[in-house]
């Protein structure tokens, strides 16, 4: 009887298995070819832009994924998206204040710093070779805050965060440029402290005098002007945005992300109208996904999706004392 009672609990465990088996394997179908033209265009989104963009490209054309990826910019989805805000930190003798935040499908964390002078930019020692934890490239320039910055290339597929995407320049020095002459979306900050968005190549950093300056996109708000149309085509995913309001103000924003218990994350337009609930002047994103992270005290204060913890990543943006 012992026996027979054996043999079907281990024939349960195999159907079980089985079924789960089945159903990882259909999923990508349904997702991408099924009959469910939201879910097929939400996942395109995440995926694309995430680390695994191949996932995509395996199921779907070239063609038909920047269709997908196009269609949600031009929408023209007017979102309403309430943000909660719950105070957490206010240091007066820092300059620093953190925020909690949540939205319809999201939480994240907030930090405000009231000289925008005190952000710098924070690049890997190891320029080429590997990149570092935020927590690393926080400590390394003596800050007590900061957030993952640029996005990287990978031309061995080590996936090491050792080569920053674009422009890079530190302290009004360009340390990495791999795109020539090309003027590409600079993320940076120049000798007055303002937070400068736009196209530029890297004659016209120096001719700009940018100090602190990285590369990525989209922007988000450009000298008051909202910039998203639609859910800004990149899916809903885990997000970085730096900004900064008309009197000088930094705004740091990570919304976690990949986690359906917490948080599912962020689209472009969420992401965007977290800024314009701060009344951000310029606002941008930055690299997200596994990467996003905020760091404070040498503490990580959001939930990273990454289950191996701190991504290595060539850059951060830090805040000094």
């Amino acid at each position: 009887m012992k026996t027979k009672r054996t043999i079907r609990f281990k024939m349960i465990l195999v159907f079980i298995g089985y079924n789960l088996i089945f159903a990882a394997i259909l999923c990508p179908f349904v997702l991408f070819w099924g009959p469910f033209e939201s879910l097929k265009v939400m996942a395109v989104g995440s995926v694309a832009t995430s680390r695994h963009p191949q996932v995509v490209q395996a199921f779907l054309s070239q063609a038909e994924i920047d269709r997908i990826m196009n269609l949600n910019n031009y929408r023209g989805i007017s979102v309403s998206e309430v943000i909660d805000r719950t105070k957490v930190i206010s240091d007066p003798s820092t300059g620093i204040t953190i925020e909690d935040i949540k939205g319809s499908s999201f939480k994240g964390k907030v930090m405000l710093i009231k000289d925008p002078k005190r952000i710098k930019l924070s690049v890997t020692r190891e320029l080429g070779v590997t990149g570092e934890r935020v927590s690393d490239l926080v400590k390394n320039m003596g800050a007590i805050a900061g957030i993952n910055a640029g996005g990287f290339y990978d031309p061995d597929g080590k996936g090491n965060g050792a080569f920053p995407d674009g422009l890079t320049m530190h302290e009004g020095q360009l340390v990495h440029n791999n795109v020539g002459d090309k003027a590409v979306n600079i993320v940076g900050f120049n000798d007055q402290g303002k937070l400068v968005l736009g196209k530029m190549t890297a004659n016209q950093l120096v001719e700009k005098n940018m100090r602190e300056v990285v590369t990525f996109e989209p922007n988000l708000i450009v000298e008051g002007k909202s910039m998203i149309q639609g859910d800004g085509g990149w899916g809903i995913a885990p997000r970085t945005g730096i900004g900064q309001m008309a009197d000088g103000t930094v705004i740091f924003v990570v919304i976690d992300g990949r986690q359906p218990t917490w948080s599912l994350g962020a689209d472009l337009r969420g992401l965007m109208r977290v800024f314009e609930d701060y009344h951000a002047v310029n606002a941008v994103n930055l690299d997200g996904g596994s990467s996003s992270e905020l760091v404070y005290n040498g503490k990580v204060l959001n939930r990273l999706w990454n289950i191996f913890g701190e991504r290595y990543i060539p850059t951060a943006f830090v805040v000094t004392p």
